[in-house]
């Protein structure tokens, strides 16, 4: 057995394959989910008046499906509508989220829909983000308070691993600037916050077009299969992190350990 091959296949790109048995992420024992409804297994109805009605029933979120298959815990930090703003300012705090008994060895971001599409907040750039005083510099954007949520994690758990999702590839918002904004800035945070990475849906994954919604969209919101699918993607991307960034990874299980270990 080549194990180059088999672990590095050549010119391999992200989601190449789907990861079918353990993956690398199951490397990690905890991870958070920080997100909105997507990221919360939210499912939608519709009632006789048809009106919108929403639930968030997390042991569907696409989270959970990755933490029963690779036998982790997961933390599902998120909620149906969820904006960066609203959890720096006060969801997490009254959720407890920021409590160090919760420290998770990686955090898996996925905000952003309801604050650049529904709230229609500007996205910013990195300069909204002071690093050292977090508290009180950023700006309020998009990535002001993208920012200051990855900076509160890291003070809680430092060594811990970041991954940032972009928005997927949609066919009805093809060519809408805010998304290349977006990206743009998830992949200038890796640049500023250590142990970051992007998970790129948008070049990497399918494309949402209106024969995927019919697939794996329920109105608005994804069916259980759609939520498996998703957990199939970021699992997969994670992996692909972790074979082709092996030096990165090799002291994870030390991450919120309390043993002392030297510094590659």
């Amino acid at each position: 057995m080549d194990w180059n091959n088999y672990l590095y296949p050549e010119n391999e790109q992200p989601l190449d394959r789907l990861v079918g048995a353990y993956s690398r992420t199951s490397i990690f024992r905890t991870i958070a989910f920080i997100g909105d409804s997507l990221s919360s297994g939210e499912f939608e109805t519709r009632d006789e008046e048809g009106k919108a009605h929403y639930h968030d029933l997390f042991e569907y979120s696409w989270g959970q499906y990755i933490a029963r298959k690779n036998g982790l815990k997961a933390y599902n930090f998120s909620k149906g509508g969820m904006t960066g703003k609203r959890y720096i300012e006060e969801f997490a705090e009254a959720r407890g989220y920021w409590n160090p008994e919760l420290a998770a060895q990686a955090y898996v971001i996925a905000l952003g829909v309801n604050d650049i599409y529904n709230k229609h907040m500007p996205v910013g750039t990195i300069e909204d983000i002071d690093v050292n005083d977090w508290h009180n510099n950023n700006t309020e954007t998009f990535a002001g308070f993208y920012g200051a949520i990855i900076s509160r994690y890291k003070e809680i758990s430092p060594e811990a691993k970041f991954f940032f999702v972009t928005f997927p590839r949609e066919s009805r918002r093809e060519g809408v600037e805010t998304t290349a904004q977006m990206i743009d800035l998830l992949y200038k945070l890796t640049e500023v916050f250590d142990n970051s990475y992007v998970i790129d849906l948008y070049k990497y994954g399918p494309l949402y077009d209106a024969q995927f919604r019919d697939r794996f969209f329920l109105h608005g919101h994804m069916t259980p299969d759609g939520y498996i699918f998703t957990a199939e993607l970021i699992d997969s991307y994670i992996d692909y992190i972790i074979r082709h960034n092996p030096k990165d990874f090799k002291q994870v299980g030390f991450i919120n350990s309390g043993i002392k270990h030297d510094k590659i």
